[in-house]
């Protein structure tokens, strides 16, 4: 693997849009090394390689919530913004893209990538088989055990973020 890249970098760059778990155009141009127009024309001349349910263009909502959440580019009307919708690669996307890019780092960051989905999933698969355990305990033993069962399943939620307003506050606020 590149010495610049690890595992949870890529993680983190993997989001769910719909239904799916996918990665930006902009990361993976990132992660391979290139412009993210070089990466998206080389797209475009391999086209009959990705098909709807391997890349597809996210809609101005979807592209606005990523934004919201991840910091990517400004608003295209400004200075430095993108021009087009971002596009996101599936896992099958991500690997057809190897060959479109034909480099040695190409190559490598893709074993990483690939390696990151599967942990991703892993992890998901796991979270799944946790929770069903726990509905079948509680099932055996009925109420017995309720709030135990609860506060479990309250550690393997996530946390509420609470946040702070921005902004001036009156003294009546809080």
């Amino acid at each position: 693997m590149p010495s610049d890249i690890s595992s949870h970098d890529i993680r983190h760059r993997i989001f769910f849009v719909r239904d799916h778990r996918v990665m930006l155009d902009s990361d993976l141009a990132k992660l391979y090394g290139v412009e993210t127009g070089a990466l998206n024309r080389a797209v475009q001349r391999n086209k009959v390689r990705f098909p709807e349910d391997f890349m597809f263009q996210l809609t101005e909502i979807e592209s606005e919530s990523l934004r919201c959440q991840t910091g990517i580019s400004n608003d295209p009307m400004h200075r430095g913004g993108r021009r087009y919708l971002p596009l996101v690669f599936t896992e099958q996307g991500v690997a057809m893209l190897s060959g479109v890019l034909r480099s040695e780092k190409a190559t490598l960051v893709n074993i990483e990538i690939m390696r990151a989905f599967v942990k991703l999933r892993a992890f998901l698969l796991t979270n799944q088989e946790l929770a069903r355990k726990l509905n079948d305990l509680e099932k055996r033993y009925d109420t017995r055990f309720r709030e135990v069962f609860e506060a479990i399943r309250s550690l393997m939620s996530p946390p509420e973020i609470k946040r702070r307003k921005i902004g001036i506050r009156s003294d009546q606020e809080d």
